[in-house]
């Protein structure tokens, strides 16, 4: 039993399902996935609700027995998503506690020279190559989405639900739409946030721009941030500062951890690129992050990419599961050819897709991951501000589901169905009824968040 935010207990049941490492394979050895069940508080007729969660490489076991405030609000979730529904969680094999928890070493990266994405790439490959060895009695070929979607079935199977609902954003929307496609007709309906499609894990630069641009479009009008706007606009300055960085790298110079010796890091265009992009995740830090650099203010800036060029241990499946859903040729030759590419850069997809061959499992497919018509009833919800699963995303898989409806999310970022929750109640009380009955009549095709507050840049005051 654990405890929710509010003070409500939260019964709950815990195991681990035994199921194939590679299922192409019958002599294959079997792993743990975890499993986790929150009985609905009252029954109903409702499907289960089966949570798929982001990542890859992200576990929800990881809550019970922690007694922070975040994992104590997210029992609180799940209180809310088992009301008239049992609530099921399904592990990713290969980062569970109930089973394998796969890591990687990423090594230090030099701070004498910019990032590049030459330098990313022979890791990347070097790490690839010694995958295998690394895991020796793993076959790891056998970690695909594809997997993970037959995990969610034989968690079904077992449990004695004819047909189940989904709940899934970001990766987690990206693992619904393969359960569906590898297992029609075992889900009644799914609410799918922050969407991915099978052929878009890999992010289109120039729509990632463009909800910059909204973003910087309402920054712009913020009456706080006005005085400290760069002539010509946000987008004018960040270009601005791509331009100073593609002419050549800095070096910045900050004083060391608890004041110690300076550290001198050379920062370049690809650093830009990727903290451009990274800060746009969190909207509210956006602007006066293109502020300062566009002011010559590096420190802060500088500080975060000596961080990032340590060495890290991370998640092994991430890796594994995108480089096997792969894309289709038509959208690497769009990738390659977008015309964002210049400030927004190569970082999303160059990597994955230079070292694809190189990792041990195998591109699963145009036949798997392009779309197809499917007539389970879904309810799409979508931020126009999310830089990390573009609204572009959802606009390209809509026609190939005629029973879906859409909330596209004003001001809604990565976390929109959270952000939903905690600024729309009304609403997100309408997305539970649909999961439990499939009413859509209450559900508007818009909704709006509260107004952001925009941080200052740095040495402003409001």
């Amino acid at each position: 039993m654990e405890t929710a935010s509010d003070g409500t207990p939260v019964p709950y049941e815990i195991g681990t399902i035994r199921v194939p490492e590679n299922r192409s394979k019958p002599d294959s050895r079997k792993i743990g996935v975890g499993v986790l069940r929150v009985k609905a508080r009252v029954a109903t007729k409702a499907p289960p609700i089966f949570l798929l969660v982001g990542g890859p490489g992200l576990t929800m076991l990881d809550t019970i027995g922690d007694k922070s405030a975040s994992a104590r609000r997210r029992l609180r979730y799940w209180l809310d998503y088992s009301a008239g529904a049992d609530l099921v969680i399904v592990e990713q094999r290969g980062f569970t506690p109930r089973g394998d928890m796969l890591r990687l070493s990423y090594p230090a990266m030099p701070l004498d020279r910019p990032t590049t994405v030459a330098d990313d790439i022979a890791v990347t490959m070097a790490l690839a190559k010694a995958a295998s060895a690394g895991n020796p009695g793993r076959d790891l070929a056998g970690y695909t989405i594809a997997e993970c979607a037959d995990d969610v079935d034989a968690v079904r199977r077992a449990l004695g639900y004819p047909r189940i609902s989904l709940l899934g954003a970001s990766f987690g929307s990206q693992w619904s739409f393969a359960v569906m496609k590898r297992h029609p007709g075992t889900v009644a309906r799914a609410l799918i946030s922050a969407v991915e499609p099978l052929n878009n894990g890999y992010d289109m630069p120039s729509q990632i721009y463009a909800a910059m641009q909204r973003i910087a479009f309402e920054a712009e009008r913020d009456k706080a941030l006005q005085p400290y706007i760069p002539a010509g606009g946000l987008m004018a300055a960040a270009r601005a500062v791509r331009d100073r960085l593609a002419a050549g790298p800095i070096v910045v110079t900050v004083r060391g951890e608890d004041g110690g010796t300076p550290v001198a890091v050379t920062l370049g265009l690809g650093d830009f690129q990727q903290s451009l992009v990274g800060h746009a995740a969190t909207a509210s830090g956006w602007p006066a992050f293109v502020i300062d650099l566009h002011q010559g203010r590096f420190d802060r800036w500088a500080r975060e990419v000596i961080e990032s060029r340590k060495a890290r241990d991370t998640d092994l499946i991430s890796p594994l599961i995108d480089t096997a859903t792969g894309i289709s040729a038509e959208r690497e030759r769009q990738l390659r050819a977008d015309p964002a590419l210049d400030i927004i850069g190569p970082w999303n997809f160059a990597t994955y897709l230079a070292s694809a061959e190189t990792w041990p499992t195998r591109d699963l497919g145009d036949d798997f991951r392009l779309p197809a018509r499917d007539d389970t009833p879904i309810l799409f919800v979508q931020g126009d501000w999310d830089t990390n699963t573009p609204i572009e995303n959802l606009f390209g898989i809509l026609p190939y589901y005629p029973k879906a409806r859409t909330i596209i999310v004003h001001r809604g970022q990565h976390v929109g169905t959270r952000q939903l929750l905690l600024d729309r109640p009304d609403l997100w009380r309408s997305a539970m009824q649909f999961l439990s009955d499939g009413t859509m009549a209450d559900l508007p095709a818009e909704a709006e968040l509260a107004p952001i507050r925009f941080d200052l840049p740095k040495h402003a005051s409001r």
